[in-house]
């Protein structure tokens, strides 16, 4: 039977969670694997972007000025940069060396954990480029000021409220 076609296990057929969709676990595993695609496509646009702009700094007359401190920090930069791309890629190349191999369940939780390693050097390079920037045109307690207050609100809107909607949402079923 080729790796594609249809089985009829009994596993496969039973909707095995109770979300209000009728589907079957790979068909909840192939949304779930669309649904990782999209986040991705909108993480590695930002990243992109970041990354571009690091990378064209180091070619900038200015860059001779930088103290050995900011050259340091902006070469931390550059490799949390290169991580979360890395990060953000993982997932498409697991993907395609288990192509057709009946894993996409696996796929989707290695996805999971990889997008979410990509969000956290995504966050730190974000906050981090911001301070860089401070750092270089105000001055180094600018950048702190900025880097906790940006990084402040990032927990809260990163880590704070989806964990509050998460709670109140099981609360919610619970009723």
């Amino acid at each position: 039977m080729p790796p594609d076609a249809p089985t009829a296990r009994r596993d496969d057929r039973r909707d095995d969670v109770r979300d209000g969709r009728d589907e079957t676990p790979n068909e909840r595993a192939d949304r779930n694997w669309g649904e990782v695609l999209q986040e991705l496509r909108v993480l590695q646009t930002g990243t992109q972007i970041l990354t571009g702009f690091l990378l064209a700094l180091a070619f900038q007359p200015a860059f001779g000025d930088l103290t050995g401190d900011q050259r340091t920090f902006y070469l931390v930069l550059v490799v949390l940069a290169g991580l979360s791309t890395i990060f953000a890629l993982a997932p498409v190349a697991l993907h395609r060396i288990l192509f057709r191999q009946r894993l996409k369940r696996r796929v989707v939780a290695y996805g999971h954990v990889a997008l979410s390693a990509a969000l956290f050097t995504v966050a730190a390079l974000v906050v981090g480029v911001v301070a860089f920037v401070f750092d270089i045109v105000v001055s180094d307690t600018a950048a702190t000021v900025v880097a906790v207050i940006l990084g402040t609100i990032l927990v809260v809107l990163w880590i704070v409220v989806p964990t509050v909607l998460r709670i109140r949402g099981r609360r919610e079923e619970m009723r």
